[in-house]
């Protein structure tokens, strides 16, 4: 007798449909599990065959042969156990062979007891599953919610194999779970705020227009400035996180395993801030089995990157393709993998080894030359995609002793400009659109960071006094053609923030002067 379930399986974060095909026959007992199967899926066998008897489920009395459709991708994990175990009870005549499983996908891990355990990449598995046309998905207790954000598609939460076999043969039907709510990706109550930091005025401006824009900034300044403070506060003044945006941060986190314990689905930007200890591969992503990595588990929020300097060199120029394309590219014999890696990144440094360099106190003992060898750790490329340059000098007494009055903002308040910024440069751009009969990109526009040269080109109209200092400055600090752009790229954001259709000088003298740190740091 044949049987055919189906399951999912993983390749980068997406997954794929897979056929399990069960076939029994009337002779000596035996399993054999085919279909270019991992270590992990080997084990199957053993963990099915303990599961069935300790779940009180006769197992067939004869040989059987499981094959993975295709058979030419390779499978892996522990995902396959519950559809294996299906397969085999409806050979053997425990599940009714009058019950239909075709548009029905089962996925989980199975324990030695029959319960089903929860396993990683369930909402790509299951949006895998609805787009190969299925309409039930099978999925563990555990984390059934996480697949229940996919619409279109009917979710089932499995405890144990004793409750889905019920349910199959109409004994004790499951209650399907309801889909997360879109409410749950709105903005969350944070921990810190911005009314934490004192002093540092042109530091928390800086922060609102890379806010408004996505812009990458680089935070530059003596120890106990606050670098790492207004950094932890960056997304607190992002936009919220949209429901389409929640569920490809939850897909990527799920796929690699760090989604929290009890989240269904993501309701904060993500802030990741690896160690400079780390690896390239750590970073962007890559393996023998293709995993994301911290560009990519940041998409949608913000990566931190502190002490800059201190991270390997060949780590930090790994990220200039990742910044500029938004996404991440791995082959692999396997077949190709890709990552998305649309992230703000937000940089902290001291000036020097000793971090004092410059500092009115004098404190610095470096030697010229190791400073400029400290410096040179980041390289001009790399210094040219990060949009905004700021210095946080040292804090006086009186700054940090100075008690609140009513001045100091909360993000709160920050963040209403920041959303209010985005909402006028998407009309912007669509009234542009308009005026001009352009067709619609391909690859939509979220934030001014993501400006090419065609859409700078498009929707940063400069007034006459604005062009001719732009062109001054471009000839005295000589930009490079990338320069140039992020130049324009904040100013348009500074306008937007104004709610200003035109590129004002006084738009882009604030922009030169949030990237002017290259000629005192680097000489450049």
């Amino acid at each position: 007798m044949l049987t055919t379930v189906y399951s999912a399986g993983l390749f980068g974060i997406d997954g794929f449909l897979v056929s399990v095909e069960v076939n029994g026959q009337n002779r000596l007992p035996e399993f054999e599990l085919v279909g270019l199967p991992d270590a992990a899926v080997k084990e199957a066998k053993e963990r099915v065959m303990t599961a069935c008897q300790n779940s009180a489920l006769r197992l067939p009395d004869m040989a059987l042969l499981v094959n993975l459709a295709p058979a030419d991708r390779r499978k892996e994990g522990s995902a396959f156990d519950v559809a294996i175990l299906t397969g085999i009870l409806t050979v053997g005549g425990v599940i009714r062979p009058d019950v239909s499983l075709s548009g029905k996908c089962f996925v989980g891990e199975l324990s030695l007891s029959g319960d089903v355990r929860p396993v990683r990449g369930m909402l790509s598995m299951c949006v895998a599953a609805r787009d190969a046309g299925m309409t039930e998905f099978y999925a563990p207790m555990d984390n059934a919610a996480e697949a229940a954000a996919v619409e279109g598609i009917t979710v089932y939460g499995v405890r144990c194999m004793r409750d889905l076999v019920d349910h199959l043969n109409g004994h004790r039907p499951l209650t399907p779970v309801v889909c997360p709510s879109p409410a749950l990706a709105a903005a969350d109550v944070y921990d810190v705020d911005f009314s934490d930091v004192r002093g540092q005025s042109m530091a928390k401006r800086a922060m609102e227009v890379a806010a408004a824009g996505g812009h990458n900034i680089l935070l530059i300044g003596p120890p106990g400035t606050g670098k790492s403070m207004l950094a932890k506060r960056l997304p607190t003044i992002l936009p919220p996180l949209t429901f389409a945006e929640a569920i490809e941060s939850t897909k990527i986190h799920s796929v690699s395993g760090t989604l929290p314990e009890g989240t269904s689905l993501l309701r904060r930007r993500a802030f990741r801030s690896p160690h400079h200890t780390m690896s390239a591969v750590s970073l962007i992503g890559g393996g023998v089995n293709p995993m994301p990595g911290e560009v990519s588990l940041a998409h949608n929020g913000v990566l931190f990157l502190d002490e800059l300097p201190e991270f390997p060199k060949q780590v930090t120029d790994g990220l200039r393709q990742p910044i500029e394309d938004r996404r991440v590219t791995i082959t692999r014999a396997s077949g190709r993998v890709t990552f998305p890696c649309s992230f703000m990144m937000v940089s902290a440094m001291n000036p020097c080894r000793c971090g004092y360099f410059g500092d009115p106190s004098g404190r610095c003992t470096c030697h010229p030359t190791d400073v400029k060898r400290y410096m040179s750790r980041i390289s001009g490329p790399m210094l040219d995609r990060i949009d905004i340059q700021i210095e946080l000098p040292s804090l006086s007494y009186d700054e940090l002793a100075a008690k609140d009055t009513g001045t100091i903002e909360p993000s709160a308040v920050i963040r209403e400009r920041v959303c209010a910024a985005r909402e006028f440069a998407t009309r912007r751009m669509a009234e542009v659109d308009a005026a001009v009969g352009a067709t619609k990109r391909q690859t939509p526009i979220f934030c001014n960071a993501q400006l090419d040269a065609a859409a700078i080109r498009r929707y940063c109209p400069l007034s006459e006094d604005a062009s001719s200092l732009l062109r001054m400055a471009f000839e005295s600090l000589g930009l490079s053609a990338r320069g140039y752009d992020r130049i324009l790229r904040v100013a348009r954001t500074i306008a937007d923030l104004d709610a200003s259709m035109t590129i004002e000088a006084g738009h882009v003298a604030e922009a030169i002067q949030l990237r002017s740190l290259d000629r005192k740091y680097w000489g450049q």
